[in-house]
């Protein structure tokens, strides 16, 4: 309903392509509301990264703050 510009899902072939990067690459996770992108951070921080972020509020928020051509859902 709702992506970020540049956003991927993260099915079980990108999950795959991303453990074989470097580990510092920079990680950006979102979800609606921010709580399952944060569980996808931790887990990839269990993995050896350590350039992680989550949006904090989720797509929601960032519609509502940052871009409200993002549909809200």
């Amino acid at each position: 309903m709702a992506a970020i510009d540049g956003s991927r899902l993260l099915d079980q072939s990108y999950h795959d392509e991303l453990l074989l990067r470097d580990r510092d690459t920079p990680l950006v996770f979102q979800c609606h509301h921010g709580v399952r992108s944060q569980h996808a951070a931790e887990y990839f921080r269990e993995q050896g990264f350590r350039n992680l972020y989550n949006l904090r509020g989720g797509i929601d928020a960032w519609s509502v703050l940052v871009d409200p051509s993002v549909p809200r859902y």
